[in-house]
């Protein structure tokens, strides 16, 4: 995955703001919470931090071209950086991330989800 193509998916997902922080990183938000964070990788793997569950956490952590996001996960947060070859497929890349935003978007007001119009399905 590009970062352009990162960059397109995560607009493709509802309700989301872009910003460019910390030195040029491509941080996506969805109500103002930050979700995933690309674009501050030198190799040729395009660098994505993502949200996962505890359960995901457990399961990426040690996987080639993964691993806890230093400055995140140090923190108890449960955050994956995908850094290096192999990690992750495109497809299962772009997987993560739309759970990263459920997973964001749940933990915002339920006031403020309606008002987004996320998560009105019960889920």
């Amino acid at each position: 995955m590009t970062y352009q193509e990162y960059n397109k998916f995560c607009k493709s997902l509802p309700a989301t703001t872009y910003v460019v922080q910390w030195g040029g990183s491509h941080v996506w938000k969805v109500g103002g919470k930050m979700f995933a964070v690309g674009g501050w990788n030198k190799k040729d793997v395009t660098g994505v931090t993502f949200k996962v569950s505890e359960i995901a956490f457990e399961m990426l952590k040690d996987q080639p071209g993964l691993r806890p996001a230093p400055y995140l996960a140090s923190r108890g947060m449960k955050w994956i950086q995908h850094y290096d070859a192999p990690g992750l497929s495109d497809k299962d890349l772009k997987e993560y991330i739309a759970e990263s935003h459920r997973i964001v978007s749940l933990g915002l007001t339920k006031k403020l989800q309606k008002e987004l119009g996320l998560n009105q399905d019960g889920s």
